[in-house]
């Protein structure tokens, strides 16, 4: 078996959802905070859109990097939503998710022996996808006191001789943190004087509750646009999670080398999907069928917030953004582990061990639920903690 394989470690989030659906099947009543999906349905005119495109034919392959009209919808948002232009034809390539985007930017973009800079807590497919692409993850820590947020400072101490990419997630998966605009020119200034690639990966950008309006990385200087890979999707925007259409925008070397990844490993994003896609980019109907949906993490968000801030032993910074929080369960006495496992098997509530994450002091709650889910696991969630004092 190839090493570099062998050595990766299965996903954390989908081993506890398996868990907790075989005790559900068994009869027992779940709580469940760990899928990272909404729980909301795909909007009825996007599910329309691929079902017509079906009908008519419209099940063969496209062009690797996407359809075209595809390609110009994607540039067309980056352009409105994020102050980015890029040309649809060279610089922009739609790929089987966000996940799959980011594994074709670190395959053009390593070489082996690379080192790239991860600041944790992180979201636990980045260390494992540069590992296949021969590169070599380096962890940078941050803390509740900046956020979760990586600073100047810590970048410029982090970057050695072969440090060659930056990733950057916000909203953040597991965290909820988001920078700002000035956090992220200054984060900008030391990575190009630096020579450093950046992967922005802004899947949750829809979901963010600061005053601050998100922005892209990319959009606030033309230094920053020639060395940022933007990655995005409509999985988180439009609810189409398992529609498995993801999209990236890039100087045209690099998209080039992502594409010709694509063309032999995919050949091309499901057809009927990408009608989805443009569906859910250019109709307005669309638009709004979501927005409920975006209103409702950020009602859930602060309720989530303050049920944890109230349960002694824990703390718990205030999600920003994406539709997770990361409370802090050190003083408990458990490893992240056997905290969500025993959770799970003694009180019925899923959660997802924060070690995978790079911080075993802590576990992840998706509140992709509904409300009555979060009162009624908090409540067991409480129990738990107190029981455990």
């Amino acid at each position: 078996m190839n090493s570099i394989v062998g050595a990766i470690q299965p996903s954390a989030t989908l081993a506890i959802s398996a868990r907790a659906k075989e005790l559900a099947a068994q009869g027992q009543c779940i709580h469940s905070f760990a899928a990272g999906e909404p729980d909301f349905d795909t909007p009825q005119v996007i599910k329309d859109a691929a079902c017509r495109a079906i009908a008519e034919g419209q099940t063969k392959y496209t062009a690797a990097k996407g359809m075209p009209s595809l390609c110009r919808a994607v540039a067309d948002k980056f352009r409105a939503v994020n102050g980015i232009a890029y040309d649809p034809a060279t610089e922009i390539i739609v790929s089987s998710g966000g996940k799959q985007s980011l594994y074709y930017a670190f395959q053009a973009l390593l070489e082996r022996g690379d080192e790239v800079l991860i600041p944790s807590p992180y979201w636990l497919s980045y260390p494992e996808m540069v590992r296949i692409a021969g590169g070599r993850p380096r962890f940078v820590r941050t803390s509740s006191r900046t956020g979760y947020k990586l600073t100047p400072a810590q970048l410029e101490k982090a970057v050695r001789p072969r440090t060659k990419v930056l990733v950057l997630n916000y909203p953040s998966n597991p965290t909820g943190a988001v920078y700002a605009a000035d956090e992220l020119r200054a984060l900008g200034e030391v990575a190009v004087a630096r020579g450093l690639w950046i992967v922005a990966d802004e899947m949750y950008e829809r979901m963010v509750y600061t005053d601050e309006p998100f922005r892209s990385l990319a959009s606030l200087s033309p230094a920053l646009r020639a060395r940022t890979v933007t990655v995005n999707g409509v999985s988180k925007a439009f609810s189409m999670t398992g529609w498995r259409i993801g999209y990236a925008g890039a100087p045209a070397e690099v998209v080039r080398a992502m594409s010709t990844c694509q063309s032999h490993c995919a050949s091309n994003p499901c057809t009927p999907a990408q009608f989805a896609a443009l569906c859910a980019l250019t109709n307005p109907e669309a638009e709004r069928a979501v927005l409920p949906m975006l209103a409702a993490f950020r009602e859930r968000a602060g309720r989530i917030h303050a049920l944890l801030r109230a349960i002694r032993g824990v703390r718990v910074a205030r999600p920003e953004g994406a539709f997770y929080i990361f409370p802090n369960v050190k003083s408990f006495g458990l490893d992240s582990v056997s905290f969500c496992r025993r959770l799970l098997e003694e009180k019925g509530v899923a959660a997802v061990p924060g070690a995978p994450f790079g911080d075993d002091g802590c576990v992840r709650l998706s509140y992709a639920c509904s409300m009555q889910n979060i009162e009624e696991g908090l409540a067991l969630f409480k129990e738990f903690c107190d029981s455990l004092r």
